[in-house]
């Protein structure tokens, strides 16, 4: 939860920001740092960071606005009533959950307590669907791959 605090702050941005905010907040921040605008090299590279910053906060940030999470439910919520669990790695109170369809998530915020009852659950993947997977802020960090 740090990591999405810390990016909101960078952004200026609160907890309800829409889509549409986000990128013009963003916009406005690059043409601000763009390490295009400056003459000095310490300056520049000083610029760069900021905008890589920036770039990866913005990125963050739309990755779990709810209009993202909304335009992606269907898919979302296939994925995990429908396949089950490959594999989870917890670190820092971040929850990655693969999925043998190829999708891969990650929960924020989620206690330590709550993924020692995952690992030790007869059924992980009931347990996640009733104590996981609608109950803390995620976002996809690997796609489907759809055959055409």
């Amino acid at each position: 939860m740090k990591k999405i605090v810390d990016y909101r702050k960078l952004l200026s941005v609160d907890k309800n920001a829409e889509l549409k905010e986000l990128k013009t907040i963003y916009r406005n921040l690059m043409k601000d740092c763009h390490p295009d605008k400056f003459q000095q090299e310490e300056e520049r590279l000083e610029a760069e960071a900021k905008s890589k910053e920036i770039i990866e906060a913005y990125h963050f940030l739309v990755s779990i606005a709810p209009e993202t999470r909304e335009q992606n439910m269907e898919v979302y919520t296939q994925t995990t009533t429908l396949s089950n669990i490959q594999d989870f790695e917890f670190k820092q109170q971040v929850l990655n959950i693969q999925f043998f369809d190829g999708s891969a998530y990650e929960y924020f915020d989620v206690p330590r307590a709550i993924y020692i009852k995952l690992v030790n659950a007869d059924s992980p993947g009931r347990f996640a669907r009733r104590h996981i997977f609608h109950e803390f802020p995620y976002r996809n960090v690997a796609r489907v791959l759809e055959t055409a």
